[in-house]
């Protein structure tokens, strides 16, 4: 009897220790699961800051186009970002931008736009007030974009001179 005594004590240890050794390997797995998750959501973080700078490549790409093509002296710029979609100056169909991009950022098809003071827009940047991951290391096109503080201050700017250069102009931000 008594050597079944001393059996069971040993199962139930057993037992026991083997239930500890499960609730570690749970731990480990969560710390692992949770570290995984934070980089991939670096990640993702990241692949949506490289998308948002092709958009504004193209939707500064268009404005230049669309300026670029006005007839007359000046250039003049969209009212309307749909105008970079159907450009109605012209008898043939002119498009400058296949669709309005979704901001990767804040995922709708709402932009901010620069506006000169008559209200022709000549820039845009997203509304997400969110503290981007990049800092640095910008394209030189780009270089306005070191140490922002959030992706709106990621200012998609079209070049507002004939030969290609930033003029000092009035503008307003909405």
């Amino acid at each position: 009897m008594a050597a079944a005594t001393v059996t069971g004590k040993r199962a139930r240890r057993e037992r026991g220790a083997t239930y500890i050794a499960l609730l570690i390997a749970v731990a480990i797995m969560g710390v692992w699961l949770a570290a995984t998750a934070n980089v991939l959501h670096l990640r993702m973080q990241r692949d949506r800051e490289q998308e948002l700078l092709f958009i504004g490549h193209q939707f500064r790409l268009a404005l230049e186009r669309y300026a670029a093509s006005t007839v007359g002296a000046g250039r003049r710029f969209p009212t309307r970002l749909e105008d970079l979609l159907l450009d109605e100056r012209f008898p043939q169909k002119r498009r400058y931008l296949r669709r309005i991009y979704v901001d990767p950022i804040t995922a709708r098809a709402e932009w901010g736009v620069i506006r000169l003071a008559d209200g022709q827009i000549v820039g845009v940047h997203s509304l997400s007030r969110n503290e981007p991951i990049k800092k640095a290391g910008f394209d030189l096109r780009d270089a306005a974009f070191t140490e922002k503080s959030s992706y709106s201050d990621w200012v998609f700017l079209a070049s507002l001179s004939q030969n290609g250069t930033p003029a000092s102009t009035k503008m307003k931000n909405q």
